[in-house]
């Protein structure tokens, strides 16, 4: 039965996962070969690179930040050795000028964490012209809101007072809101 479900990856189902959060990378790993994918997995931009150059897959999956570099290095070269790929760049940390950035060095699709394997394979196997369906659970508003106040206070790093000015809100109310645990 599970076979049935399984979609057309053409005559090359290779592909690489590149993530530096371990659990996220097996739990993808399993269920994208359930899907019908060979898959090939990386921790570090320096592992994804060499997998890229040795055997460049038809399809990745790249996560946008890792501890030793960008994802979007391995998303340029895996375009150069491989142009027909489809690549989805995934990131904790969603906002315009980082998928723009990530389209531009060659992505296919760009998803925010958390994003489940149904999720990452409509975006793998959606055609250029089509847009991929939505999420069928998205980010809240709320959670939206949330993950950008967090990212302007990582990059603001980790300064309240002037994660506050640039989010032009009041000091005290950003604390209270860094204070709370993360909505759903």
């Amino acid at each position: 039965m599970a076979e049935a479900q399984k979609p057309d990856l053409g005559p090359d189902p290779s592909l690489l996962i590149l993530d530096d959060d371990e659990s996220f990378l097996r739990r993808l790993a399993k269920a994208m070969e359930k899907r019908g994918f060979a898959v090939d997995i990386a921790g570090s931009v320096a592992d994804g690179k060499a997998r890229v150059t040795t055997n460049p897959p038809a399809y990745a999956v790249i996560d946008l930040r890792l501890e030793d570099g960008n994802g979007l290095d391995v998303v340029e070269q895996l375009r150069e050795a491989r142009p027909d790929a489809r690549i989805v760049v995934l990131t904790g940390y969603g906002a315009i000028a980082t998928a723009v950035a990530a389209v531009k060095a060659g992505a296919t699709d760009y998803l925010s964490k958390p994003a489940d394997a149904g999720d990452v394979t409509n975006a793998l196997l959606a055609m250029t012209e089509d847009m991929p369906p939505p999420p069928e659970n998205p980010m809240s508003a709320d959670r939206v809101r949330w993950e950008h106040i967090q990212r302007v206070y990582e990059l603001c790093d980790r300064n309240v007072s002037e994660t506050a000015r640039r989010l032009n809100m009041h000091r005290r109310t950003l604390q209270r809101i860094l204070a709370k645990r993360s909505p759903r």
